[in-house]
Parts: C-alpha cells; sequence; structure tokens
C-alpha cells in the first residue's frame, strides 16, 4: 500500500496544488500589502460546475437514468421484458436508493477536477437494498502499470470508521470481534493539504482508517489446486480488510463466486474517467487547465493592486514645494 501511494505522490500533489485555484476558501492577503487583492480566477471552478450540470441532465433525465436494448432478433416478449427491466431499474435508482442521485452529482464534481472518480456497488444488508456511493480518487489506491481495475492486482480503499461503527460491524459478523485500541490520528500531510485547501481545518481524526485490499492472495490453507489435488501456486482473488495503524486484520473474504471454475475477481468498484492518459490514473479540469486558471488568478491580481497603488493619495513633498 505505501509503495502504491508513492507511486502516484506526484499526480496527487497537482490535484491537491489544483484545489488552491478553486477559490472555495477566501483568505485576506498580506503580500505585497496587508488586503492585496485575493481573487481567483473562475475559469476552473466555471469549467467544473458546466461540466457537472451538462454531464447531469444527459446522465439523469427526468424519464430515469436506465434504458434497455434488445440483442438479437426482437419478439413482443423480449420487448415486454425489457420495458419492465427499465421500469423496475428505474424505480430502484430514483425511489429506492435515495442516495444514488445526490452520490452521482458528488461523482461528477470529482471526476471533472481530478479526472478520475469511483462508485462502490454492493448489497447492505442492514438497509436489505444495494448501495452506489461515491469514492473520492484520492481514497481508492491503484498500482502504478494497471492498465484497469479489472486486472490491477491490488485495489486499496481507504475507509474510515467511528468506533461505533466498527462496533457494529464486529457485533453483525462482519469484522473480526476483537479488542481494538483507540484510534490514532492518521492523517497523513496530503489529507490535511486536501483538507485546507476546501476550507477546513484538519488536526486530528477519531476514526479508525481501514484499508480494505482487493487482492489476488495465494492465502496458507486455502491454496489453489488442480485436478489432482496438487497445489498451483497461483494467488486467488480475496478482501482483506486491515486496520492502517497496528495492521491488525479485520477480515479476509473470498472474492469470487463459488460457481466459478475460473475464480474470477468479482470487481466492486466502477471506474469514471475524464481524460485518458499514459497511466491507469486520467487527466481532469486541474491538469488540462490549471496553469491557465493560475495565470488568469496573477492577471487579475496584478492588475487590482496596480490600480489600488495609482490611486492611493500617496507621493514625495519637496522641501521648496509652494503648494498647501
Amino acid at each position: 500500500f505505501e509503495d502504491d501511494i508513492s507511486s502516484r505522490k506526484d499526480w496527487m500533489q497537482t490535484y491537491v496544488d489544483g484545489l488552491e485555484l478553486l477559490g472555495l476558501k477566501i483568505e485576506d492577503r498580506t503580500a505585497p500589502w496587508p488586503g492585496a487583492c485575493g481573487v481567483y480566477h473562475p475559469l476552473l471552478s466555471e469549467s467544473l460546475v458546466k461540466f457537472q450540470s451538462e454531464t447531469m441532465m444527459e446522465t439523469f433525465p427526468a424519464q430515469g437514468p436506465v434504458k434497455t436494448q434488445v440483442i438479437g432478433k426482437e419478439t413482443p416478449e423480449k420487448r415486454d421484458a425489457a420495458l419492465r427491466v427499465k421500469d423496475d431499474m428505474n424505480y430502484q435508482l430514483t425511489e429506492r436508493m435515495v442516495e444514488y442521485r445526490p452520490e452521482h452529482e458528488r461523482m461528477l464534481w470529482g471526476l471533472g477536477l481530478a479526472g478520475n472518480a469511483f462508485k462502490k456497488v454492493y448489497y447492505d444488508p442492514s438497509l436489505e437494498r444495494q448501495c452506489s456511493l461515491f469514492v473520492p480518487a484520492e481514497d481508492v489506491v491503484v498500482p502504478y502499470g494497471a492498465s484497469s481495475l479489472e486486472t490491477a492486482g491490488r485495489v486499496t480503499h481507504v475507509m474510515r470508521k467511528t468506533p461505533n461503527e466498527l462496533r457494529k460491524l464486529q457485533v453483525s459478523g462482519f469484522y473480526r470481534d476483537i479488542e481494538m485500541d483507540d484510534p490514532v490520528d492518521t492523517f497523513d500531510e496530503v489529507e490535511k493539504k486536501i483538507a485546507e485547501k476546501m476550507g477546513f481545518r484538519a488536526t486530528t481524526d477519531d476514526r479508525y482508517k481501514l484499508l480494505e485490499m482487493h487482492v489476488d492472495y495465494d492465502l496458507p490453507g486455502y491454496e489453489d489446486k488442480d485436478e489432482n489435488g496438487n497445489e498451483t501456486g497461483i494467488a486467488l482473488p480475496y478482501v482483506i480488510t486491515i486496520e492502517k495503524a497496528t495492521s491488525t486484520v479485520l477480515a479476509i473474504r473470498r472474492n469470487w463466486n463459488p460457481d466459478d471454475e475460473l475464480k474470477r475477481k468479482r470487481n466492486h468498484f466502477v471506474h469514471y474517467g475524464y481524460v485518458p492518459g499514459f497511466g491507469f490514473y486520467n487527466f481532469g479540469l486541474i491538469h488540462l487547465i490549471g496553469a491557465f486558471a493560475k495565470s488568469g488568478t496573477s492577471i487579475i491580481r496584478q492588475l487590482v493592486d496596480a490600480g489600488t497603488l495609482s490611486n492611493l493619495p500617496g507621493g514625495f513633498k519637496t522641501r521648496g514645494l509652494r503648494v498647501k
């Protein structure tokens, strides 16, 4: 996990620096003098809002986001089945899954900004329905060189749980029921910078930091075997959840369908990309027009500060001047 974090360090730094160009945090500047101009050029935020609103209209129309297509020869039975599927899925996404639309809007904001956004799709037994939650790009860590989520040998979802939330999951049997130490302050430098750029103060965090790692692993005692019962040495897909501060393993779960002879990995994430780049992580508006937004901000501030200087009632008074 630490190797994966360091491999995307430059991409992350560009993302963190670009957050300041949104101008979400209003600050009083003291350089070159107190009260100097501190406005930001709205190029980045304006492009982001425009992308979010237009994409939301396209992907979530009034009649519902789901459309169906009949594969092969169309018959009245197939057409009726397609209509039933369409109506049921639109009902699920618009009525049952109340979080789907706001999470989709949040996803589009993160997508345009960072160039990457993720959704985690799963069945929640406590709600007895499907859930589709937005996961920001900084919380999904994929090793450098991976081409997609399906082929990546390791995908880590960084989660934060309060002690009460973790205890509920332990009592329900989702995690091991073991004694846990008090959570420690697990904010790293990047997380603190992100919070500060967004206008928050990240000092302490009283939540546990969990690493849910979707990995290929040759688990001792559960090795893959061929038809003759010999171990093949092939790593199988598992979901291993670790508490980061103490490296305590909370759960190990099989991540393939028991009926699948090929034991293919089940993928719980959907990766949305803005503009494909060289590696796994795509480019966003921060990378594409961040330099222009920075230049526009500098030009505006120079113009305002120059006007302020020219209007100041300052100057020099000579000794022989006869004007009062």
